[in-house]
């Protein structure tokens, strides 16, 4: 998916915060997202999203992207509610069972990694 490359332009000096948010969670945490390349709000979104994982060194195998179509239907929609793309589930591994921890929609009024870093805070999933 397109909508998925790195945008060149994010600085991730200026997001510091976000950054270690995330290299932190780096083996504790897992990132799903739905999204398509049809999708205005994916392009305007998901760019600076992985922007931000790949500043903070997040490895490819923690990352799953599930691609929908227009009737926003593709794999694990139905295991997850996803009803607004782009979606972007971290989830972290508790007593042996995936649990959210962030739940990014395109109804935010913040960026994804601002969001999806704060979430991470709040859940303690960085102490």
């Amino acid at each position: 998916m397109d909508s998925t490359e790195p945008s060149p332009s994010w600085d991730a000096a200026a997001h510091s915060e976000v950054v270690d948010a995330f290299e932190v969670a780096v083996g504790e945490v897992t990132y799903r997202v739905w999204g398509a390349d049809w999708c205005g709000d994916c392009h305007d979104t998901l760019p600076d999203f992985f922007a931000a994982l790949e500043a903070a060194g997040v490895p490819d195998d923690e990352v799953s992207v599930h691609e929908v179509d227009e009737d926003k239907q593709g794999e694990r929609v139905d295991d997850y509610e996803v009803t607004l793309i782009p979606t972007i589930v971290a989830e972290r591994e508790v007593d042996g069972e995936s649990r959210i921890v962030a739940r990014f929609e395109e109804s935010e009024d913040r960026p994804a990694a601002e969001y999806v870093a704060e979430k991470l805070l709040d859940a303690d999933v960085l102490a």
